[in-house]
């Protein structure tokens, strides 16, 4: 049996194991949920429903196991249990709007026939692959499968093998619940695992970066299933000079240094109007650096460890490269070591270009990287000259000028006078712009009609059309 190790953050020692799930477990386990999936059907989503809530319920009893697990593995105990209640939150949302989104269509009149009446049946994907990352273990992994599993789908998970330690504490309340432990596998592993999850589904939803996601959808290609892919960002924050400059930088610093900038909706750009960035860089460099690390004592402090030695090496080539071509810290600036793990503080850095990797290559750090601009036209075309289109923000004392500027960003979100709100707003379609990803919004009701396809009854009320209609000469 093979394994893998998985690293503890905060010693940068590996202190666990998982098993890698071989291609021929994933097929079986794969046909053992297709099985599975007519009884998850007949119950209807007032059945299905009322499973996500006992299973929510049971989270929630076990809140602390889960969180712990998450906590070992991401080295942050305050957002670990932020996910948990998160979760039985999200379970919650999605059991009130299902039964609307799945209610039976009315029979339609044809307007080219009139002839002809037709109603739409509602088929979901019987079996729904997902692969989430290791930013946000809980999260990512049921953001998908939450509504998956209410539009009548079987889910097979593979999170990240870098933190799977909740695997195994989640699965055990899935146990509980007799509907949902043969529709919900949770499998463990690498690559291997997750190429062969992508080979014995029927669609595929994938969280992570850009590079894995290319790899991802021409997978999914061979298959010819569809994949909707939420990869990188490298969201920019525009701030204007009529800007509530204390309110601004408090909302960028929460937004980039939050989770230690390991989001994908983080703000890893800041332009600011010439008039005023002295006065925003002062004071946005003054909030940070009174932030503290969540060591030696992970309950003080507000920023976490970095969870991915690689990223942490990214970040460090990033800033040194920068740094190399001008740019000036005013605090932060360097990965430290700390009993094993790897930190850096919030990092405030000027005299940036769009030369740098800092500023057009995802970062994933806490780094708040800050250039000027003298008009609205240049603020745009620097907040536009990106490969990605996630999310962006716009700080303004106008609101409406914001929104105008806000309609022209060539992104998929737009955060006025706040940084990341796609975090917390779930109830909003939006959809990934550039190689920031594709398929339909995960957020909104797209979220769960996206597992859906359409299959349509039409029924004819005239006589059957003569073949003479085909005749030449008429």
């Amino acid at each position: 049996m093979t394994t893998l190790a998985v690293t503890n953050p905060r010693t940068g020692k590996p202190d666990y194991e998982i098993h890698q799930v071989s291609k021929t477990e994933v097929e079986q386990i794969a046909t053992d949920l297709r099985s599975s999936q007519a009884r998850w059907l007949d119950i209807g989503i007032a059945g299905r429903c009322e499973a996500m809530r006992r299973w929510a319920t049971v989270i929630a009893q076990n809140k602390n196991v889960i969180a712990e697990a998450l906590c070992v593995d991401t080295g942050r105990r305050v957002v670990s249990h932020h996910e948990v209640d998160g979760l039985v939150n999200k379970v919650e949302h999605w059991c009130s709007l299902a039964p609307d989104l799945l209610s039976a269509s009315q029979a339609q009149t044809s307007s080219m026939v009139p002839s002809v009446e037709y109603r739409h049946h509602l088929v979901p994907y019987s079996l729904v692959g997902i692969i989430s990352p290791w930013n946000f273990p809980l999260t990512l992994a049921m953001i998908d499968a939450i509504p998956a599993l209410l539009s009548g789908a079987c889910v097979l998970l593979k999170p990240s093998e870098v933190t799977p330690r909740f695997i195994k504490p989640l699965s055990d309340t899935l146990q509980q619940i007799e509907e949902l432990r043969d529709v919900l596998k949770i499998i463990t592993g690498g690559a291997e695992t997750g190429i062969a999850l992508i080979d014995n589904v029927d669609t595929i939803c994938f969280t992570g970066s850009v590079a894995t996601g290319r790899k991802v959808g021409m997978q999914a290609a061979k298959s010819f299933i569809p994949a909707f892919l939420e990869l990188g960002g490298k969201d920019p924050a525009i701030v204007l000079k009529s800007a509530d400059i204390d309110n601004t930088t408090t909302a960028i610093l929460r937004s980039a240094v939050g989770m230690t900038g390991q989001a994908c909706q983080s703000l890893e750009r800041v332009y600011v109007h010439e008039s005023i960035v002295d006065e925003f860089v002062q004071t946005i460099t003054n909030k940070a650096q009174a932030l503290k690390y969540n060591w030696p004592n992970i309950d003080s402090g507000q920023i976490g460890p970095l969870i991915f030695a690689e990223q942490a090496a990214k970040i460090d080539q990033q800033l040194q490269q920068a740094v190399a071509l001008g740019a000036q810290v005013h605090c932060g600036g360097k990965v430290e070591t700390h009993d094993g793990g790897r930190w850096i503080a919030p990092t405030v850095i000027t005299h940036v270009d769009h030369s740098m990797a800092l500023m057009t290559e995802e970062t994933f750090g806490p780094i708040i990287p800050i250039m000027s601009f003298s008009t609205t036209a240049d603020a745009l075309a620097l907040a536009n000259d990106s490969i990605y289109g996630l999310s962006g923000a716009i700080f303004s004392g106008d609101v409406k000028e914001a929104e105008q500027i806000g309609a022209q960003m060539e992104v998929g979100a737009v955060s006025i006078n706040d940084g990341g709100l796609t975090a917390f707003v779930h109830d909003s379609e939006k959809n990934s712009f550039k190689l920031s990803g594709i398929g339909g919004s995960r957020m909104g009701a797209s979220g769960l009609s996206r597992f859906l396809r359409k299959r349509v009854l039409l029924t004819q009320s005239a006589p059957a059309v003569p073949l003479s209609v085909f005749s030449e000469g008429q």
